[in-house]
């Protein structure tokens, strides 16, 4: 029995002196791992309580849970000590300095396109229109059928686009959003969007396969092309300052009648040129008859342009692919 009590003494000892060597919360694990742990020194001297004589048990227990507790004692007090020093290294190695100057946050700003459309929708919201949306992935019956185009037509072919099936593709034009007012609203409307669009186009610095539309109309009694010029005169002016002038000359779109290309002039902009804008005119009374308008009640006017176009005439932006190319150098001029 006195051998076995020496071997609990002499196991305490060496855990002890492990303890005394050990610098660091690792080195003070593996000391515990190795002598108070599931399968250390002194745990297992517990599997040795049945070859030692029944009176004699009491005794070495007692003997081996007092040298556990002891070890494990001067383990806490280490553990806690080899804590505190390494958190204040911590500490010291992410420091801050207060006293030095900070860094300044970088703030993210509205793309030049973005700032377009905000001027737009302020401008139509002004006039009591209301904004309004329709799907990027379209059917084509908006697309196309809904605005008198007639299958197989001409005027298709400059709106060669992305198709995803027969019936389905993305959509070439904002003007595919008045389908899906007529459905849900009767006149008086005023309803302007502004969308992106796609067609099947080589890109090159006047043309992409992605671009914006802004598309407005309106329907009520005793609209006249009148009131399309007085609005795209106050359009323009918004857009590009209170000397610019708009000029109609006639054109066809399947989806106005009579049709009109429309042009700005102003002495800011290529030294008072005309310049083409967009096309415009009274929308064509099939598409009102199509949704049940009565077209010897209401008349309307509806005309679309590119976003783009505004912000190129406007300070002369020569080249369409930097607006979706994200190189700051372009961007940062309109923050």
């Amino acid at each position: 029995m006195s051998t076995t009590l020496d071997a609990i003494g002499t196991i305490e000892e060496r855990a002890m002196s492990a303890l005394a060597q050990a610098t660091g919360t690792a080195a003070l694990k593996e000391v515990e791992a190795a002598f108070l742990g599931k399968k250390g020194e002194l745990s297992l001297l517990m599997g040795e309580l049945g070859e030692i004589p029944n009176e004699a048990r009491p005794a070495f227990g007692k003997a081996v849970n007092e040298a556990k507790s002891r070890v494990q004692a001067a383990l806490d007090e280490k553990f806690a000590a080899a804590k505190g020093g390494e958190r204040a290294k911590q500490f010291e190695r992410e420091r801050i300095d207060i006293s030095m100057p900070g860094r300044r946050a970088t703030a993210g700003r509205e793309h030049i396109l973005q700032l377009t459309t905000n001027k737009i929708k302020e401008f139509f919201v002004g006039l009591g229109f209301e904004y309004r949306e329709s799907p990027e992935l379209e059917k084509f019956e908006y697309n196309f059928t809904a605005l008198n185009y007639p299958e197989d037509h001409p005027a298709m072919d400059e709106q060669d686009t992305f198709y995803v099936t027969d019936d389905v593709l993305l959509r070439t034009q904002a003007t595919s959003l008045q389908g899906h007012v007529f459905e849900d609203r009767k006149p008086p409307l005023r309803v302007f969007t502004v969308s992106r669009t796609f067609r099947n186009e080589a890109v090159d610095r006047t043309h992409s396969h992605t671009f914006h539309q802004v598309d407005a109309f309106m329907i009520d009694e005793g609209i006249s092309m009148a009131h399309l010029k007085g609005t795209l005169n106050a359009f323009a002016s918004a857009m590009f300052g209170g000397e610019a002038k708009v000029r109609f000359r006639p054109d066809f779109f399947p989806f106005v009648e009579p049709g009109v290309d429309y042009a700005i002039s102003t002495p800011k902009l290529f030294g008072g040129k005309w310049v083409e804008l967009g096309g415009a005119g009274m929308i064509h009374p099939n598409i009102l008859r199509r949704y049940g308008i009565d077209t010897e009640r209401y008349t309307g006017w509806a005309f679309g342009l590119g976003v783009e176009r505004i912000p190129m005439m406007a300070t002369g932006i020569d080249d369409l692919r930097n607006f979706l190319e994200n190189d700051l150098r372009f961007l940062d001029q309109f923050a």
